[in-house]
């Protein structure tokens, strides 16, 4: 269906054995997403921590979020929430903390252990996207960005439904 809701038959490489049909981006992009997958499962077993332990220690190294939020991020329970942030508290990954604000409510924030475990896992991908980034001109990235926002934008419809 359309934005509309007119129907839209399926582009021709939908379906069982046509994936290789894929215009060759979008096949770049599936490599991606599925690397992208391999290596958060990698990440987590290799610093003992489970899938949802990493994905909540990602989202606690670019903002301060409460513990409800990482259960609305991760869509677990408050309980099994409360549980992931307890462990990571434990290792000393995670500090809770009151709020800045509204002293009821309680933030978590990364520590350096925690940064120093994604970072750390991380590094050897961060250093080679740097140098691939690096080999684009100004209007290659301006036209890769544009198109990495469109693909998340398309995944988010999934999301959104």
């Amino acid at each position: 269906m359309t934005d509309d809701q007119h129907p839209v038959a399926p582009p021709s490489w939908v379906g069982r054995g046509n994936e290789r049909a894929q215009p060759p981006t979008l096949l770049a992009l599936r490599d991606l997403v599925a690397a992208g997958s391999r290596v958060n499962h990698v990440v987590s077993r290799r610093a003992g921590l489970s899938e949802s332990e990493l994905v909540a220690l990602d989202h606690l190294s670019r903002e301060q979020i409460g513990p409800a939020e990482v259960a609305r991020r991760l869509e677990v329970s408050t309980a099994a929430a409360t549980g992931i942030v307890d462990r990571l508290v434990a290792r000393g990954h995670v500090e809770r903390r009151p709020h800045e604000l509204d002293r009821r409510r309680t933030q978590l924030h990364i520590t350096d252990s925690g940064l120093g475990e994604i970072v750390g896992h991380l590094m050897p991908m961060f250093r080679a996207l740097d140098r691939h980034d690096a080999s684009f001109t100004e209007e290659e990235k301006a036209v890769v960005q544009r198109y990495l926002r469109g693909a998340t934008a398309a995944f988010e419809r999934v999301l959104d439904d």
